[in-house]
């Protein structure tokens, strides 16, 4: 009877997706006859951007001006398949998808500078706020968009996952704006794909704030990046359980306007990968080299046309120069996450660009007090993406793209290239960064050991890394002050370290010991096993804090402050004696240090998103509020200002800590008074982002 029930129901449930099909429904049976075209088909199974324009809502004469030109759907193969159910997609790089409508939604923050990009003025979408959400949110298609899904594979955390795919966002199109730039416009958020597996393809408030606000965040850092345009919230609630702790909560959801020159990525090339010997997977387009052909002419021909013209009869050539030139981006790339403390969080293959963007903001996070070993994402337990492996994985995932090219690309052409390239890109791209972020304008061999040094320093002492290096830019020349005193500046150095107890918290042990013993004993009486179950690193690392935890149980505050007193001011001395050296062959030394801390202050932010300023906003939007997500939004376009906080609402004085943590004491109250700037009140660390 189970088996006939069971049969019955996948009948009426076939029988109900058809229809939906014919009728147009979203998920939730909703009608998208006004909003969709019905006939979206046309030659060679791309959609056809004549009928998506023909019966698309028109829109306001602002969003007409739009001129799309979807290459990306012309040049790569599209599946000829429109069902939009979980499954696999051989021999297509994307699918015909179309966003499910939300009710009432609503503009929670809009970014004037990037939708300056598609030629859109951001004071007239905000004045025609209803209209403007409906269009991003999915409610309505812009004319000439042609919606799809990309499909795209991934090693996640080290393994091969197999078939991953754009499973929340969709491809809207790309638009030419005035200047001939290329820009793909994409929504994160908008329902399922035939890529969403088992998920509902939503994104919620929270998350959609995240990735909105540090998206513009690292652009006006300086840093490559895909651009966030619009933030649309809605009614429509989805159920998430955010720690997977068997506590869900309903959401509302949220859709982002992301904007790139493209959203391909290393992933993109792995749908041609194998069997995977360890897990057994296998890309969907396994065996079609000629799409492998296809893509590779594409992204070439498109996103690196000097090369294309420098190479335009050896096709190996090309690629070898194709493949050293994404691995200088990403080593660069790499190099400035690490300057400012980024850390990315989930650097997985399918989430690195192959432009060389950042792209695919989740659990990230800016480092607060100097951790080498922070981890940001609270799901990834093992370390596998912490701050300092952030360079490791990112050369391991080009190995994989190296891997995803052949033949294409013959590894023994591509290994030499990523051997050669990239540890020396990274190092050269990190010193240089680090030269600046410290004033140093002269390249000594010394330089690297000052920079590990002070790291070394910022670590045992819990310094905050931001106010770190943006305080260091008041400590002179030597001879430039008569009025300087090197005591004065060390009690506002150890102002941004950290407290004992929050260096107890930081150092405090994850593992039982009972655990932690019973590992010792596995490595000692079976190696191979251990190297099969155990992490020699993460063993390692947490021998290490309960070394540093022990020791700090027998410090008092003073013998603290008496230890941090000593370190900062032997590496200041270091410091000062460096300085020193730049004063060779300058008659000005006073001009020379006026230049020294506008070098530094343009490579130091003042502001940077860190978690519990995101936090805030998210809370007050979740409230209603958005004025706070929009007031962290302009303090962000202008990361290195002194004058950033003046146009804003806000208390620019300095803050005790002792009032931030009153700020917070009635767990993470939403306040316009809170500092974006001052040493992080002691909740923060206790923030946990999946």
């Amino acid at each position: 009877m189970e088996v006939v029930a069971s049969g019955c129901k996948r009948f009426f449930q076939q029988k109900l997706c058809r229809r939906a099909r014919v009728l147009h429904l979203s998920p939730h049976g909703v009608p998208l006859n006004r909003f969709y075209p019905l006939n979206v088909t046309g030659s060679k199974g791309n959609l056809s951007a004549s009928s998506a324009m023909g019966t698309a809502s028109s829109g306001r004469g602002f969003l007409q001006t739009l001129r799309f030109d979807n290459l990306a759907l012309r040049r790569l193969p599209v599946d000829p398949s429109d069902v939009n159910v979980p499954r696999q997609v051989p021999g297509a790089c994307f699918s015909r998808v179309r966003p499910a409508p939300v009710e009432k939604p609503r503009l929670v923050v809009l970014s004037g500078d990037a939708l300056a990009l598609l030629d859109l003025d951001g004071d007239e979408l905000e004045r025609w706020e209803e209209e403007t959400a409906e269009y991003f949110s999915g409610n309505r298609l812009l004319p000439g968009c042609q919606p799809a899904a990309h499909c795209y594979c991934g090693h996640q955390f080290g393994n091969f996952a197999g078939q991953l795919g754009d499973g929340a966002a969709m491809y809207l199109g790309e638009v030419l704006n005035s200047k001939g730039e290329r820009w793909e416009m994409q929504l994160k958020g908008t329902g399922p794909t035939p890529y969403s597996r088992q998920a509902d393809g939503r994104k919620v408030l929270r998350s959609s704030t995240r990735e909105f606000l540090c998206s513009e965040a690292i652009f006006h850092l300086g840093i490559p990046t895909t651009r966030a345009g619009t933030c649309v919230t809605s009614d429509s609630q989805v159920l998430r359980d955010i720690f997977y702790d068997g506590n869900p909560k309903h959401e509302k959801c949220t859709i982002v306007l992301r904007i790139a020159p493209t959203f391909i990525r290393f992933g993109s090339f792995e749908i041609f990968k194998p069997m995977d010997e360890f897990t057994g997977r296998q890309g969907p387009s396994v065996n079609r080299n000629d799409i492998r052909v296809e893509m590779l002419d594409y992204v070439i021909g498109t996103f690196y046309p000097e090369i294309q013209q420098s190479y335009p009869d050896n096709k190996v050539e090309r690629n070898a120069a194709f493949f050293r030139e994404i691995t200088r981006r990403t080593a660069r790339l790499v190099a400035e996450w690490q300057c400012v403390g980024f850390c990315h969080g989930v650097l997985n293959t399918d989430n690195m660009s192959i432009i060389g963007l950042t792209i695919d903001y989740g659990p990230f996070g800016f480092l607060d007090r100097y951790d080498a070993d922070h981890i940001c994402n609270a799901s990834d337990s093992a370390g596998h993406y912490a701050y300092r492996k952030q360079p490791e994985i990112c050369k391991w995932n080009l190995k994989k793209l190296a891997e995803a090219l052949v033949p294409e690309l013959p590894l023994e052409v591509s290994q030499p290239v990523l051997d050669e390239e990239y540890d020396a890109e990274f190092e050269k791209h990190y010193l240089m960064k680090m030269r600046n972020k410290l004033g140093l304008v002269q390249e000594q061999e010394e330089d690297s050991k000052l920079v590990s040094e002070l790291l070394e320093t910022m670590q045992s002492t819990g310094m905050d890394f931001t106010n770190c290096f943006r305080l260091l830019s008041s400590f002179p020349i030597p001879g430039v002050s008569s009025s300087f005193k090197m005591e004065d500046y060390i009690e506002k150095i150890i102002e941004q370290c950290g407290s004992l107890e929050e260096l107890k918290v930081l150092c405090k042990p994850q593992m039982d010991p009972r655990q932690l013993s019973m590992i010792l004993m596995l490595a000692q009486s079976n190696p191979q096993l251990f190297d099969l179950i155990g992490s020699k690193a993460a063993v390692t690392k947490e021998l290490d804090r309960i070394e540093r935890y022990s020791k700090l149980q027998q410090l008092t505050d003073a013998d603290l402050l008496s230890r941090n007193k000593k370190q900062w001011t032997e590496w200041l001395q270091k410091y000062s004696s460096r300085l020193e050296e730049e004063k060779e062959g300058t008659t000005d030394i006073d001009e020379l240090n006026v230049q020294r801390v506008k070098l530094m202050n343009s490579n130091n932010p003042k502001f940077v998103l860190r978690n519990y300023i995101a936090q805030n906003a998210i809370e007050a939007a979740e409230n209603g509020d958005f004025s706070e997500v929009r007031r962290v939004l302009k303090l962000l376009e202008n990361p290195y200002s002194e004058e950033a906080l003046s146009n804003l609402d806000v208390n620019e004085e300095p803050v005790a800590e002792a009032a931030v943590a009153a700020c917070a004491a009635s767990c993470l109250q939403t306040t316009p008074q809170m500092p974006y700037n001052s040493k992080p009140p002691f909740w923060a660390s206790e923030l946990r982002v999946t």
